[in-house]
């Protein structure tokens, strides 16, 4: 069976190297966007993954990299800790186990996205990347499962079970009552808005569905602007590089769809007791000590010395902190059952299972019923889905796998040696809200908030996104598609609420002159974080005196100062965002300012501290100079990147952190409308371009419409769209 899927797979690269390339077509629009209309259902994957590495063959090649664990033998050390946990969650092969474990028609499918960025770095497209040279790398051919490592790499800290370490720490040293005071959207965390307008509040008498997701803005973009057409399938969104089809966000001009994070929680850490029995590595499970998988591997780094991991999996998963030879974990010194390993255990390294079958399902879906259908076997990132069709059918639900076992695995480690802290053969059942049952008539939302997910996680978002969201679409009717972009650039910020009225509380008699003044502007202030606003930037000037005078505080000593987690040895540096607490505290501030661990009557002189230490800058600067775009990019261009406005809970969700830097690196990375009355109605923007190659005329095009919340159209008539030669197999230069 697998060597006839392997056949089967493979076929569309066979027939591409014998001189006869799948068939497909590309065409480009204005703004350099790719539409690939192919003969099928293989070749359109084929196209998609041949026009992919055209305009990103340096991204795919970074990601490729990733998943094996090898990006630090050209990126150097900053990529090194990454390297390493790829090894030891063993990412590619568990990218193989997923890709064995599909049917035959999907396989082929994925492999054909394969074969076809192979072939395209054979054809040279790696050729217009400066950044090969600049690195001395080469591409390699892609394996057919290496789509879904991209995907697995993309994803593994995207349910962030690194707060668990958070969480484990934050109850040894404060005590289990200051976890809900740090319980919000932290800094290592992405998510999104979306949100769905029926047809009786828009002008069309149609569904309106728009949104942003909001992630790590990377250079090039995380998102791919498509449009794929062949027999029985034409749809334009969203795609993920490396990744065929359109997971996220797609309209095929009957129904369309998005998503955001569900903030779900699905990964689990066990503490694991690992010792070495001769040449072997023991784990204390339930049933007592048992062999486990161990072996060691060696990567390179450029500019430093190899590195050795040793890659351990117990019954219950891979080992990501300590080993057998580590000493105990932080905390657990002295302790008689102290652990000294730390192991993951998630779904797809656990069945196979990654749901990659709904993505080739999307592309066909015509109703909200197929599209649910769709989504029925997608195991994560889990997502809570916001879809309408043409026929008036609307969904709101949760897709992906939440794991059915006890709460307390929610919340942080559990010992391994404890039966009760097993998964239950049965998931978690994932909620869906009919439209009858909508808060709002005529609308839905979603924000990461604690809505219709609530019961799958532990950590949700502050309301106030999803909160302005509905204010601003309830406050009328008759909404178009272009009247979007002013919900997705709304910079009202509702969460300083709780930290003006502290100050509206402070007696001015007690303040100096400058703070005096300072103190009347703020309570002035229209509490919207404009890119233009000088009072925004004294806002966040002040807001950042509050949260390093909160940091020092004796209170919070044992989180910021030299022992704080963010310190601690037995943590690999990869999983340090999530123990830094000077980032937990700024995006926890309305809790610990009410209810935290520094007494209440201390408040207000911290307070009044921060107000006359922010006032001593008289600055007249506004928001967006000091609030800029801080891209990640894989090899550093020295661009100066725009200025934006926004904060993280606006709308417009631009996070910097607060107390540490104004620079914001998350935010919406990408936008879009997408209108069922007429689907090239609809509009979209992504923050750079559909080129992922450095001077190409589409690479930064899009960039001042994205500051600005600027949109372009989305065109599906091929007679508006410029075809685009190909190279023929004859033109091919040597493979690498």
């Amino acid at each position: 069976m697998r060597a006839e899927r392997a056949d089967r797979a493979g076929r569309a690269g066979r027939a591409a190297r014998a001189g006869q390339r799948p068939g497909f077509q590309l065409f480009r629009d204005d703004w350099g966007i790719p539409h690939v209309r192919a003969g099928g259902a293989r070749e359109l994957a084929y196209g998609q993954g041949y026009v992919t590495a055209l305009d990103r063959a340096w991204q795919l090649h970074v990601e490729q990299r990733r998943v094996l664990g090898t990006s630090a033998a050209f990126l150097g050390a900053d990529a090194a800790d990454w390297d390493g946990l790829a090894r030891r969650t063993r990412l590619a092969d568990t990218a193989r186990r997923c890709y064995e474990r599909l049917d035959a028609d999907t396989a082929a499918w994925v492999a054909a996205y394969a074969e076809g960025v192979s072939d395209a770095l054979a054809d040279g497209a790696h050729e217009r990347a400066p950044e090969f040279a600049r690195t001395g790398s080469e591409p390699a051919p892609w394996e057919p499962w290496t789509p879904l490592g991209v995907w697995l790499s993309t994803h593994l800290l995207f349910a962030g079970f690194p707060a668990k370490l958070w969480r484990g720490e934050l109850t040894r040293r404060l005590g289990p009552d200051a976890v809900p005071l740090f319980a919000t959207d932290g800094p290592g965390t992405a998510g999104s808005n979306g949100w769905l307008v029926t047809g009786d509040r828009t002008a069309s008498g149609a569904a309106l569905l728009a949104g942003d997701p909001h992630r790590f803005v990377e250079d090039p973009g995380v998102y791919q602007q498509i449009h794929l057409a062949a027999p029985g399938c034409d749809v334009v969104g969203l795609a993920v590089p490396g990744v065929p089809g359109l997971a996220h966000f797609g309209h095929t001009g009957q129904v369309a769809w998005a998503i955001t994070n569900a903030m779900a929680d699905y990964q689990d850490l066990y503490r694991e007791r690992l010792r070495r029995t001769g040449g072997a590595v023991e784990a204390y499970g339930p049933g007592g000590w048992e062999e486990v998988a161990a072996h060691t591997e060696t990567y390179q780094v450029a500019g430093g010395e190899p590195v050795t991991v040793e890659v351990v999996e117990t019954a219950r998963g891979t080992v990501v902190v300590g080993g057998p030879d580590a000493g105990p974990l932080p905390g657990e010194e002295g302790e008689t059952e102290a652990a000294n390993a730390l192991a993951l255990r998630h779904h797809p390294r656990v069945s196979g299972r990654l749901g990659f079958e709904t993505l080739p399902a999307l592309l066909t879906a015509r109703t909200v019923a197929e599209v649910s259908a769709a989504v029925d076997p997608w195991v994560e990132p889990v997502n809570v889905l916001l879809a309408a069709d043409t026929e008036g059918g609307l969904l709101h639900r949760a897709a992906g796998y939440v794991p059915r076992r006890p709460a307390a695995n929610r919340l942080g480690p559990v010992p391994a040696w404890e039966a009760d802290h097993a998964w239950q053969d049965e998931p978690e059942p994932l909620p869906e809200a009919p439209a009858a049952s909508w808060a709002e008539p005529g609308l839905a939302v979603m924000a990461n908030e604690r809505g219709l997910a609530g019961p799958l996680g532990t950590e949700f978002a502050p309301p106030y996104r999803a909160d302005r969201i509905r204010a601003l679409l309830t406050a009328r009717t008759g909404w178009r598609a272009a009247d979007m972009a002013a919900v997705h650039t709304d910079t009202h910020l509702a969460s300083a609420r709780p930290l003006l009225a502290l100050v509206r509380r402070l007696d001015p008699a007690g303040l100096g002159e400058s703070a005096r003044h300072l103190r009347e502007r703020l309570l002035a202030w229209d509490r919207h974080m404009a890119a233009e606003s000088v009072d925004a930037a004294r806002y966040a000037a002040f807001r950042a005196e509050v949260v390093r005078l909160l940091a020092a505080h004796p209170a919070l000593a044992g989180l910021t100062g030299p022992a704080g987690p963010a310190r601690a040895d037995g943590y690999p540096p990869v999983f340090r965002p999530w123990l830094f607490a000077t980032a937990r505290i700024a995006y926890a501030l309305e809790s610990l300012l009410t209810g935290g661990p520094v007494a209440e009557d201390e408040r207000p002189a911290l307070v009044a501290a921060a107000l006359e230490a922010a006032a001593e800058d008289d600055t007249e600067q506004p928001w967006g100079a000091l609030h800029r775009l801080a891209p990640w990019q894989a090899v550093a261009s020295g661009e100066e990147w725009p200025s934006v406005g926004g904060d993280h809970d606006c709308v417009l969700s631009t996070s910097s952190l607060p107390g540490i830097t104004h620079l914001f690196a998350r935010g919406p990375a990408a936008r879009y409308v997408w209108d069922l009355a007429r689907r090239d109605d609809s509009l979209w923007a992504v923050p750079f371009g559909a080129s992922g190659v450095p001077g190409d005329p589409h690479a930064r095009d899009q960039l001042p419409l994205w500051r600005e919340g600027g949109l372009v159209p989305v065109v599906t008539d091929f007679a508006r769209l410029r075809p685009v030669p190909l190279p023929t197999p004859s033109d091919r230069s040597p493979a690498r």
